[in-house]
């Protein structure tokens, strides 16, 4: 009898014990499905100061970093930061390596058959600077002179959407990134550097007496954030955040911080 009684109690404790972890490794998955559904990486270039870059603790910091974790917030997604070689970023996308490409992504028509684009928040240009003793006053003052651009920068579409300056150039230059291209404006190593407003300036208000802003400009431009074609439920999510966003004054605030004034659309 006893010995019966043992291989009962047993028996209950065995099956007790299989169902708790049956129990806890379906929440374990659970838990991982859902922090698997509500991740979104964010593809970025780390060196594109105000909007996203590394300060001096090698942090990612900038503006679009601060609007895109606001709006991953609302939307009740995690974002992970993630830097990637900007001129592949299409191909990081549709890859799926990167869910978003949010860090000053130029709306042209070209990425708007290709990919899936939120609305516009920013405007910008594509600014030249200059060396303030170069004797560059003007566009027209680019002929025979080495000009630099960030390659994989809509800043190269924009020279080249001007084929009778672009030609006038003797080179134009192509660099990995905008901070070394402007060391070699300083260095007298280029003579302009084609580029976003948004860094250019940031740039130079470090080093007033260093470079120079023409008035001249290849354009006005749009920023927008760009998901795959199939992602549609992704960027519903993130509008309807950045919208909500503009509407109670959170990117006026942003902007503010970074740029002095609220500069979203």
């Amino acid at each position: 009898m006893q010995n019966t009684i043992r291989s009962l109690l047993f028996g209950s404790v065995v099956a007790l014990t299989l169902v708790a972890c049956g129990d806890g490794s379906s929440s374990a998955a659970s838990s991982a499905q859902q922090d698997k559904d509500t991740l979104v990486v964010m593809g970025l270039d780390d060196s594109f100061p105000p909007m996203g870059f590394r300060d001096e603790k090698n942090e990612l910091v900038g503006f679009d970093i601060d609007m895109a974790r606001e709006a991953a917030k609302r939307a009740g997604l995690t974002v992970e930061l993630k830097p990637i070689d900007w001129n592949a970023k299409e191909s990081e996308l549709n890859s799926k390596r990167v869910d978003m490409l949010w860090n000053g992504l130029t709306i042209t028509p070209q990425r708007q058959q290709q990919l899936l684009l939120s609305k516009p928040y920013m405007d910008n240009h594509q600014i030249i600077v200059v060396r303030p003793d170069g004797g560059i006053n003007a566009k027209a003052d680019l002929a025979d002179k080495v000009v630099a651009v960030q390659d994989g920068s809509s800043a190269v579409e924009a020279v080249e959407s001007e084929p009778d300056v672009a030609k006038s150039f003797k080179e134009l230059k192509k660099y990995g990134d905008n901070v070394t291209a402007l060391m070699d404006v300083s260095a007298k190593r280029v003579d302009a550097l084609v580029v976003d407003e948004v860094v250019g300036r940031y740039y130079v208000a470090k080093k007033p007496n260093e470079y120079k802003v023409l008035e001249d400009n290849f354009g006005t431009e749009q920023y927008g954030v760009a998901f795959r074609k199939e992602d549609q439920v992704l960027q519903q999510k993130i509008q309807s955040a950045l919208d909500s966003m503009k509407a109670d004054g959170t990117s006026a605030k942003i902007a503010t911080k970074w740029f002095g004034k609220d500069v979203v659309k």
